[in-house]
């Protein structure tokens, strides 16, 4: 991590796509997995729901380049 000193948890990436909300809720299993004390659901929707509105967005221009 360039910019932040502190570490980021790599599941939280993993939950970018735009399956909402498996991706999300398959990250916080596989969290909870290596440590039970992390509650990662709600930091993984964050990623998740910025996923769906970049697909939208992406739609969007691809539309918009079609017609």
């Amino acid at each position: 991590n360039l910019f932040l000193k502190e570490k980021i948890n790599p599941l939280i990436g993993s939950a970018g796509v735009s399956a909402v909300p498996m991706a999300a809720r398959t990250s916080h299993h596989l969290g909870q997995e290596a440590n039970p004390k992390n509650f990662l659901l709600y930091h993984a929707m964050g990623p998740n729901a910025a996923g769906v509105i970049g697909s939208a967005a992406v739609a969007g221009v691809f539309l918009a380049l079609i017609q």
